[in-house]
């Protein structure tokens, strides 16, 4: 096994452009279920062997190739996973020649893995390797849009109706630029039903949500998907934080008037490091700086949930601001992150929780891949099953990465 390309003996076999151009105007129409042969057919026209497509799990915890006659690979136990794990290339010995294994990313967000095999390795095949990678990132993401072919093949389960209906209105889990990212996960990942994130880039800023729906039913994840709803039609609307909030409190008092739910709402400059925020009746967000937990940096006095009416509406939300440092981590999270309990009783707990991130962020590990082991270690700490819905979201400022 090596990390790092081999020298062959010959040099890579020139491009057909014709053939490639073909390919490439015959990629725009290609069902998904044709995905795997094109893939084979790209890497033939780069003067590679052969490539197969794997894209992650609902969960990150397999591999899951679109050949459906091939099996699984471990996040966590394989070379793809590696190169999963790291967005970074993995280069293995197979029978018949070498393996690239190359991420596939949209964005920021990791999709899964691309296996080239080629007989020897060279700078203008590893160039070729990663340009069929970025494609392909392409190509699935343009097409999982409307592909319920694509969606079944990352589930190991059954998803439930509530969880279905919701996840229809989740974004990517990780978006960013090259001065911030924010990335999120929730669990149960077939089962969730009032807890929701919600994130988005509009110019140079990040807008970050996080909610929990009353209930865990088909009604709390409606109420919840309103609430995204709401909340996405007042920023594009070309609201400001407190109208985005508002909006939300109008539409759930409007259509659900018994229903409400809690959530943080969050607007950051990524030019400038200013924070807006506005807590309805959640746990207040943390701020992590220079690996330790600023206590109490982003409290703020209650206010009550979303979506009250009448009398027990608020007159006014309150907005409320701060200025970031570079290399700063803010995190969103639900209460059943740290309520989950083990055997025994003993919660999870806050420091539990921020301890994790703290070690995971000192070790280099990326926040997409943070997040995967901390909601993973939250499961197996409750054996896999979740009294309740546990979201966490978390986004960076990095402007000194541009």
């Amino acid at each position: 096994m090596s990390d790092l390309p081999h020298a062959p003996a010959g040099s890579a076999p020139a491009v057909d452009e014709q053939r490639l151009e073909r390919l490439l105007t015959e990629a725009q129409t290609a069902l998904p279920v044709e995905l795997p042969a094109l893939a084979d057919r790209y890497a033939a026209a780069l003067g590679l062997d052969a490539a197969l497509i794997y894209l992650a799990d609902l969960q990150q915890r397999l591999l899951i190739p679109l050949d459906e006659a091939l099996r699984p690979l471990p996040v966590d136990r394989s070379s793809a996973g590696w190169a999963y794990r790291t967005v970074s290339p993995r280069v293995v010995d197979a029978a018949d020649g070498l393996i690239v294994w190359m991420p596939l990313i949209d964005g920021a967000e990791r999709l899964g893995v691309l296996a080239v095999r080629t007989a020897s390795l060279d700078a203008a095949r590893m160039r070729r390797s990663r340009t069929l990678a970025h494609l392909f990132a392409m190509l699935i993401s343009s097409k999982r849009a409307y592909s319920d072919w694509l969606a079944a093949r990352t589930r190991t389960a059954t998803m439930g109706l509530p969880a279905e209906m919701l996840r229809a209105f989740l974004p990517p889990r990780t978006i960013g630029s090259s001065k911030c990212v924010s990335t999120a996960v929730l669990e149960p990942a077939y089962d969730i039903a009032g807890d929701a994130f919600d994130h988005s880039v509009i110019k140079n800023e990040l807008h970050t949500m996080i909610v929990d729906g009353m209930g865990h039913d088909l009604t709390a994840g409606l109420t919840t998907s309103v609430a995204m709803a709401a909340a996405r039609n007042a920023r594009r609307a070309g609201g400001a934080l407190v109208d985005v909030v508002g909006r939300v409190d109008q539409a759930l008092a409007q259509w659900l008037p018994d229903q409400f739910c809690t959530g943080v709402l969050c607007r950051l400059d990524a030019e400038s490091g200013a924070l807006r925020w506005v807590n309805c009746g959640h746990p207040p967000p943390l701020l992590i700086r220079d690996e330790r937990v600023l206590a109490g940096a982003l409290d703020s006095p209650p206010q009550p949930p979303l979506g009250l009416a009448g009398p027990l509406a608020p007159p006014s939300r309150q907005v409320h601001e701060t200025k970031l440092e570079p290399g700063d981590c803010v995190l969103l999270y639900t209460d059943g992150v740290v309520e989950a309990r083990d055997a025994n009783g003993a919660e999870f707990g806050l420091d539990r929780f921020t301890d994790f991130i703290i070690r995971s962020n000192a070790a280099g590990q990326r926040p997409a891949e943070v997040l995967r082991l901390l909601i993973h270690a939250i499961l197996d700490y409750q054996r896999n099953r979740l009294r309740d819905d546990a979201t966490i979201l978390l986004f960076e400022w990095r402007p000194q990465y541009q």
